[in-house]
Formats: C-alpha cells, sequence, structure tokens
C-alpha cells in the first residue's frame, strides 16, 4: 500500500482529500502547516506528496525545495485559480504536476495514481537488468552478491540459484517438482524433500541478519509448494 502525505491548512480539504485516497487503496497522513509537512516526511518518508503553496510557519515552495534535496518522491502541488506564476515557480521547484483549486477529488485521485504509475515504469526502465530487489532483500545476479539491509550473506551454489530463481518469479506458487526441474535438473535422483532442506536453510540464513519484521517470505503453500512474496505481493 502506497503512502501519501497531505499538506494543507485547510482541514476540510485535507478530510476530503484523505476520505478519496483511502477509498482507492492508499494510506494517507495529512499536515497543516509547512514545518509539520517536514517532519511528516522525514519520519514517515511517504510514495507521494500532495502540497499545499500557501501554509503557514513555511510555504509550499519552500517545502518542496527541501524535500528536493532529500528525494525524488512525485509531488503534486495545489495553487490557487489564475496564479500561473504559481504554477512556473512550483514545476521549477521540482514539483510532478500542479491541481487548481477547487478541484475535484476523483481528478486528484486519478493524478496521484498516474503520477506514481509513471513514476513506476520509469525507475523499473532504470534498474539494470542483472538487479533482483524485493523489500530489503537484493540479488546481484553478475557479481553473484546477496544482501540483506546492506549486508553480506553467503550462500552455497544451489540455495543461491534457489534464492534467485525465486527473486526472479515472485508472487507465483512452484511445486517441489518444479524447485528440482529448475534447479537441480530432470535428472536428479534424489528426494524431492530436499527442497524443504534448502527452503529452510535459506530463511534461516537470509532472517539472521535482521531483528525486524522482513518484508519477503518464502512461504509454504501447504499441499502445492512454496511461494515467494514480497511487500507488494496479492
Amino acid at each position: 500500500m502506497k503512502t501519501v502525505l497531505v499538506v494543507d491548512d485547510d482541514q476540510n480539504i485535507c478530510r476530503i482529500t484523505k476520505l478519496y485516497l483511502e477509498k482507492s487503496g492508499y494510506a494517507v497522513v495529512t499536515a497543516n502547516d509547512g514545518e509539520q509537512a517536514l517532519t511528516q516526511f522525514e519520519q514517515l518518508q511517504p510514495d507521494f506528496i500532495v502540497l499545499d503553496i500557501m501554509l503557514p510557519k513555511r510555504d509550499g515552495w519552500s517545502v518542496c525545495k527541501k524535500i528536493r534535496a532529500m528525494s525524488d518522491v512525485p509531488v503534486l502541488m495545489l495553487t490557487a485559480r489564475g496564479h500561473v506564476d504559481e504554477r512556473i515557480e512550483g514545476l521549477q521547484m521540482g514539483a510532478d504536476d500542479y491541481l487548481v483549486k477547487p478541484f475535484d477529488p476523483n481528478e486528484l485521485v486519478a493524478r496521484v495514481t498516474t503520477i506514481l504509475r509513471r513514476t513506476l515504469t520509469r525507475t523499473e526502465a532504470a534498474s539494470p537488468s542483472h538487479i533482483y530487489e524485493i523489500g530489503s532483500l537484493r540479488v546481484d545476479a553478475l557479481s553473484h552478491d546477496v544482501t540483506v539491509e546492506g549486508q553480506l550473506v553467503a550462500l552455497p551454489k544451489k540455495e543461491y540459484e534457489l534464492l534467485l530463481f525465486f527473486m526472479r518469479n515472485p508472487n507465483q506458487v512452484f511445486t517441489r517438482e518444479d524447485l528440482i526441474a529448475k534447479i537441480w535438473g530432470w535428472d536428479f535422483e534424489g528426494e524431492d524433500r530436499v527442497v524443504d532442506l534448502y527452503i529452510k536453510r535459506l530463511r534461516q540464513k537470509l532472517k539472521a541478519l535482521t531483528e525486524r519484521k522482513v518484508d519477503w517470505n518464502i512461504r509454504t503453500v501447504w499441499g502445492i509448494g512454496y511461494k515467494f512474496e514480497g511487500p507488494d505481493a496479492c
């Protein structure tokens, strides 16, 4: 679930915007002045920011400029009708789009969704094809480096191949027979329970490097096999 930070000193706008975004599946936090917006941003690291220009304590231009120095998070600025200079300055400060007040909440939701989709596509296109990242877990298929929260994990060849296969095929269920065919080959003559052993080792080694709840999981699908899930798994 993506998190949207809505910043406006008008409580009614915050309430209505929050309602419409939550109905569309977003988590929403609000702020009512520029200082509070920066505090919320630093603490929560939202995926999107809806930012009014006219704010108490610190205006939207200043907030946008400060955020742009730290992050590429998408920003949609709210401007007053007819104030062309405001829209131009907001875009120059690094805003991704603007919406003129008063606005239709449905249009705001549509713009948030479109910008997030475009940002995700751009990020995926820029990512090296040999790098696989799911949550805090990262695999480099060229160097064979596996890291959890930046910490290197030493894996034997078959454990590494099994993990790489899962990372390349997230959120799909595979039987033991599927995994044996892909990792060990069709001529493997051992027991299919070898898959259970390797997965158990993988779980132990990867989860040993973090005390937090992991944002990925090799899940047992009872009666079928295994499924590798990331933070956005369905």
